[in-house]
């Protein structure tokens, strides 16, 4: 069995929503996730919706914090952004990095919170997705290092370098996001990675069979107590505060567990099993220090049995 990867989504949402504003805290989170022997840390993305630090100045932070975990974003919303500076941004952030990040991008969630974080910048919510495809086509081009020109639907430029280019030729590998038949499609057409977060196993495992070639990745939320009952609460508790819905709607579209560290780890080997390669795990708690010490010492190593 290929080897599986772990990693860490820094609590950049969580943190705001308790008002807590200590950047230095994510960073030293961060270590903290190195150290412990996890694989990757990610940040995540969405400046009005549910605001948080910004990702890419944040994992700046971190590139210079750490030495070996990889770099994610989980997920990076290239829509809200115009090609060339979000390239630039990434190629700077990949070379400061030596090639460690990773481009985790997605469309955004269809409800309305997302298309007023769209109307706020705007951007026209029903255009994210030929926008997205657009500035994957344009930053590849762009991450050559060679003057290009490039002319869409969306976005067209001529004769634009960017410097410096990215640590690896090619630029970050791009990981997308999503479920369902088009958002297959479009991993298996031009993605490197695909990261969903499917409820069920068998879902991911049929759906694990139509994005070809793209690196199988899963975004997933624990909530640990040795109580289940109390780890439910509190995972409702974490769940409707992040994302002001019902536990049930969110637990119907979303990878949750709420439960021992034993059964956490039976769960993820369950998406282990069915083809995933690289696991991205939020902690719902609000003790990430703690939270991440549990998951590091009680979970990571029932799942290196699998590694």
């Amino acid at each position: 069995m290929a080897r599986v990867e772990v990693g860490y989504l820094l609590p950049t949402r969580e943190q705001d929503i308790l008002g807590d504003y200590d950047l230095g805290r994510l960073v030293a989170q961060a270590r903290r996730a190195e150290e412990a022997g996890l694989d990757s840390v990610w940040a995540g993305d969405s400046p009005v919706t549910r605001p948080r630090a910004d990702p890419l100045l944040l994992l700046a932070a971190v590139a210079e914090a750490t030495e070996r975990v990889a770099l994610g974003t989980a997920v990076l919303l290239p829509a809200l952004r115009h090609p060339i500076l979000l390239a630039h941004q990434l190629a700077t952030l990949d070379r400061l990095s030596d090639g460690r990040v990773i481009a985790g991008m997605g469309g955004g969630f269809p409800n309305p919170a997302t298309e007023a974080q769209f109307a706020a910048v705007g951007i026209g919510f029903a255009r994210r997705i030929g926008r997205m495809e657009e500035s994957i086509e344009a930053m590849r081009r762009l991450w050559s290092g060679d003057a290009v020109s490039f002319a869409g639907e969306h976005f067209a430029f001529e004769d634009v370098r960017l410097a410096p280019p990215p640590s690896r030729p090619g630029g970050p590998p791009i990981w997308l996001a999503g479920s369902g038949e088009a958002a297959l499609r479009r991993v298996a057409r031009i993605a490197d990675g695909w990261l969903p977060y499917p409820p069920e196993v068998a879902t991911y495992a049929k759906e694990r069979e139509a994005v070809g070639k793209a690196n199988p990745a899963l975004y997933a939320t624990l909530c640990l107590d040795d109580d289940p009952e109390k780890a439910r609460r509190r995972l409702r508790t974490s769940i409707e505060r992040y994302y002001n819905a019902p536990l049930e709607f969110i637990a119907s579209i979303q990878a949750l567990f709420a439960g021992t560290a034993q059964d956490a780890a039976d769960w993820l080997n369950g998406y282990v099993e069915a083809g995933a390669r690289h696991l991205v795990i939020r902690l719902a708690t609000d003790d990430h220090e703690a939270g991440l010490e549990e998951f590091a010492d009680r979970v990571l190593p029932m799942m290196k049995e699998t590694r």
